[in-house]
């Protein structure tokens, strides 16, 4: 006979915690009202989230969505203990996909997995999220934390970003008129953003350094850890380039770099008779670069295939509007560089080609 209460088990002793969920849910609500836009003034748990397109102000919108995770750059966040900035890369992964096209972000939704739930470290990761939605301008409108204990090991979690935008019918990027002698402008990014954190793990473990010793390279102050360096926030740049776009209507075609660099992102958005021809002399980049290909011995290819090297996402324009539409840009702060131009493509040959040395 069994004894009283001894298969009287709850969610609890399996390891889920209702009570903790619950809690993150009061934790985050500041952060996502703090995202609210036009469209978006609803608090978050109701089973689905609304958005209202005509209070946006969009008369015959198309709309687009998009989707990412952050990678394994989630590991250094863990390892480091360091959770507040990648929820800005998760939704710039996103949102920047959503501005390539010519669309406005306007809503995101989350999905947060962890093995056991720490309403703190989720409330800091929301708050990151919460952070690059105001700087998209996009509403946090929902989202998913699922405690999953046996899926996840030890502190480990993931991330998901899903992210929905519109442009008006007639208005999406790339446009139609991309030519032969076109200008390729470059916008810097601001480290590695959130690709190739594989072969990144792999070098810092090669090179023996910890998380926290000085980052081994000659940029900031001299007081960042290499995990500060590593952990910087993919740039967002929707406001910049939806002001370029509506100000000039001269933006043909616009790159976001991520996973396969420049030669799998760049003809995503041109004509098969056309290839983008990078000056590899024009991309100044940043230390963190040269100090992974030096340390790892990653060829230069391999560099240009897995990392953006210091370019986060390229503009092309006719010539004539390079200045105008760099005017646009620097005022709203971007870095912004001549980087290439538009080139006549043999059938078969490569959608990108370079002159030129890059500076590692």
């Amino acid at each position: 006979m069994s004894e009283p209460g001894k298969n009287g088990l709850t969610y609890s002793d399996a390891g889920v915690d209702i009570d903790a969920g619950n809690l993150l849910v009061e934790k985050i609500k500041p952060h996502v009202r703090s995202t609210r836009r036009p469209g978006a003034d609803g608090e978050i748990g109701g089973f689905g989230g609304l958005f209202d397109l005509k209070a946006a102000g969009f008369k015959d919108p198309v709309l687009v969505a998009a989707n990412d995770g952050v990678g394994t750059k989630l590991k250094i966040a863990i390892d480091a203990n360091k959770h507040d900035t990648v929820g800005i890369d998760l939704v710039a992964m996103c949102v920047n996909d959503l501005v390539v096209q010519g669309a406005e972000p306007l809503f995101f939704l989350d999905y947060f997995a962890t093995g056991k739930l720490d309403p703190d470290q989720g409330a800091s990761i929301v708050g990151g999220i919460a952070a690059g939605c105001r700087e998209a301008g996009c509403a946090l409108i929902g989202g998913e934390t699922a405690e999953m204990p046996g899926m996840y090991a030890g502190g480990d979690y993931d991330l998901a970003g899903f992210a929905v935008g519109a442009a008006e019918r007639g208005q999406l990027l790339p446009a139609g008129d991309i030519a032969e002698g076109d200008v390729i402008l470059g916008l810097a990014s601001s480290g590695v953003h959130s690709n190739g954190y594989s072969l990144v793990r792999k070098i810092v473990s090669l090179s023996g350094l910890a998380w926290d010793a000085p980052a081994p390279f000659g940029e900031g102050t001299g007081s960042e850890t290499l995990a500060d360096v590593l952990m910087t926030p993919t740039r967002i740049y929707v406001k910049p380039l939806l002001k370029a776009i509506r100000e000039t209507g001269k933006l043909k075609a616009l790159a976001h770099i991520t996973g396969g660099g420049f030669p799998e992102n760049i003809p995503r958005v041109l004509p098969k008779h056309l290839a983008a021809e990078i000056d590899l002399s024009a991309i100044k980049a940043p230390a963190v670069f040269s100090w992974l290909a030096k340390t790892g011995g990653v060829a230069a290819n391999e560099m240009l295939r897995t990392f953006n090297c210091g370019v986060g996402m390229i503009v092309v324009v006719a010539a004539e509007d390079a200045e105008q539409v760099t005017s646009v840009l620097t005022a709203e702060g971007e870095t912004v560089f001549a980087l290439g131009r538009m080139v006549a493509r043999e059938e078969g040959a490569a959608g990108t080609v370079y002159k030129g040395t890059l500076a590692l």
